[in-house]
């Protein structure tokens, strides 16, 4: 409670911003299938990811990934979509619920996308996920429901491959995540680099 006054009377610093979003739900399975089971908190622990996901740990646990080199570091421990992406799908005809693209925190009021790489996410009481890049659609999403992986996928105006389906980050401070918990956003030092694949 202290740490949350102190940090609502002390102006920001130049590395942050009025940037802000929202959890909308939180997710993990303990099996490496794509969707996740909705859950009523999820413990997210530093240097780990979440706590009885599948996907925590400090070496690279995709298994694409332990295939190509299991001592690689693990950049993908927490998966974090934008719900306004489900309205777009929903747009399209597809019908997506939070957790069934296998994120582990769907957010609300924040375009994860245009975020640089190194951004810090302050969620809820003392939770930080340190952006490390996109996420690369696969064909597992095919298997959610037909197209999806396509619907994904997009084009920007110079022909650049856009992806569209989430971020995928570090976790450098643990703490407890729950729906309606608040995301402050830490943009890093300039200048800022772009996402890419991770």
């Amino acid at each position: 409670m202290v740490r949350k006054l102190r940090a609502e009377s002390e102006p920001p610093t130049k590395s942050q911003t009025a940037i802000e979003g929202a959890v909308k739900a939180v997710s993990r399975s303990a099996d490496h299938g794509l969707s996740k089971a909705n859950q009523s908190s999820i413990q997210l622990l530093a240097g780990l990811g979440v706590a009885g996901d599948a996907h925590a740990g400090a070496t690279v646990q995709h298994r694409s990934r332990v295939a190509q080199n299991p001592t690689q570091p693990n950049l993908r421990q927490v998966h974090l979509i934008q719900a306004e992406l489900f309205d777009q799908l929903k747009a399209a005809g597809f019908e997506i619920a939070p957790g069934a693209m296998g994120e582990n925190i769907t957010t609300h009021g924040l375009d994860l996308l245009a975020l640089p790489v190194k951004t810090r996410l302050h969620i809820g009481e003392s939770a930080i996920v340190e952006v490390a890049g996109l996420r690369n659609p696969c064909q597992q999403l095919d298997g959610l429901q037909p197209g999806l992986m396509a619907a994904v996928l997009d084009r920007d105006e110079q022909g650049q491959l856009v992806r569209k389906a989430g971020v995928m980050g570090i976790v450098v401070a643990s703490g407890e995540v729950l729906p309606g918990d608040r995301i402050q956003v830490e943009l890093p030092p300039e200048p800022h680099q772009p996402l890419d694949r991770v």
